[in-house]
């Protein structure tokens, strides 16, 4: 990071009693060992709490609404596109139920892709519903031509949850010049109001040319970067050239996507997917007060098989057992996780669902 540059390969080592087996067992040594540290989480599995016959569910952003229910902003495209088809095709929808822990029910198409000519021709992805004042947010992201490098956050506003979304005719934020960490996208968006009275986006970008010329399963190296406003809609510009949180001088092109920050007693936390730094099945937890330097990432939860037991999946859902796209539905207070809802493989339509879990200890 202009932050986890500060630790070294001995202090990633040194993050679990097993260190030293990651010499020999790489980033897959977690399996079958246990930890000296239990994850940050203590979670209770409540279930597959929504899911749709025909449609890949994912982004699962909730919030509470006035009328005391739980609203549900995911992402959704149809199944004959398979799991790739949130990249062409996706849409972000509302869903409703009386609490988290009842079933959710679809109830509209919030965003859809707009067609030829628009900067958002071809997905709505990546929804995350915040409340700023008497005004909602709904920030995600598009794309144009159906590829990552079109890939670009974009900010929606409506003074309902199921009312008329004012559409943005531009991004809200750009990708970095040619050359740039970040010159490939701009994707995954986090937001909340920073200590020093600005608005503050997360982001995930990558390098075109890593991306590009890198071999392996995962091309490229997800990092995160910091823009900041004066207001949440905007305009925001970026703190630094370089990203905020970078493991990329750690083994095996270590990296984390789908951050999701809150504040909660004067501290700002991260929850994010795990991309390698103990394998690619957990999530992690990160803490920061100024929004650029971070602790070191410890594990936020473990993979879906230590809370479920459902049986193996189609050979299709090759990303089962994982729960990505992590987010937090707050107490009333704004700032205490209670639930935590997120996106996984499989359910009774052999897709993905939503996953909701409470959290016990909070």
């Amino acid at each position: 990071m202009s932050t986890s540059k500060d630790f070294s390969r001995k202090d990633f080592l040194q993050t679990t009693a097993l260190g030293m087996a990651a010499v020999f067992f790489g980033s897959s040594f977690t399996k079958g060992f246990v930890f000296s540290d239990k994850p940050y989480f203590n979670l209770k599995p409540i279930g597959r709490q929504f899911s749709l016959e025909g449609y890949y569910i994912w982004c699962s952003s909730p919030i509470w609404g006035e009328d005391g229910k739980v609203h549900l902003f995911y992402s959704r495209w149809k199944k004959e596109k398979g799991m790739g088809g949130w990249l062409n095709g996706s849409e972000i929808c509302r869903a409703e139920a009386d609490s988290p822990f009842h079933p959710f029910e679809h109830k509209q198409v919030v965003l859809s892709p707009r067609g030829e000519g628009f900067w958002d021709a071809t997905t709505c992805h990546n929804p995350l519903i915040k409340k700023v004042g008497e005004e909602y947010l709904l920030f995600f992201m598009g794309n144009s031509n159906g590829k990552t490098n079109t890939k670009r956050i974009g900010l929606a506003t409506s003074k309902n949850l199921d009312g008329d979304w004012i559409r943005p005719d531009k991004p809200l934020l750009l990708p970095g010049k040619e050359g740039a960490w970040d010159d490939h996208c701009t994707t995954n968006p986090a937001f909340v109001k920073g200590n020093d009275g600005k608005y503050w986006l997360f982001y995930k970008s990558w390098n075109t040319q890593e991306y590009e010329t890198q071999k392996g399963s995962v091309r490229g190296n997800r990092k995160y970067g910091l823009a900041k406003a004066d207001s949440p809609t905007g305009p925001y510009e970026k703190v630094s050239e370089n990203p905020v949180i970078d493991f990329s001088n750690q083994p095996d092109n270590a990296q984390l996507e789908d951050a999701f920050v809150w504040k909660e007693k004067g501290k700002f936390h991260m929850i994010a997917r795990d991309m390698g730094f103990y394998n690619h099945e957990y999530g992690l937890h990160l803490t920061t007060k100024d929004g650029i330097k971070w602790t070191k990432p410890e594990i936020a939860y473990l993979d879906m098989k230590s809370y479920i037991n459902e049986p193996a999946p189609p050979k299709h859902l090759k990303r089962f057992g994982r729960l990505e796209r992590p987010m937090h539905l707050l107490d009333k207070d704004g700032e205490t996780p209670r639930f935590l809802f997120g996106a996984t493989q499989g359910g009774e339509f052999e897709t993905s669902t939503t996953f909701v879990f409470e959290i016990l200890n909070k």
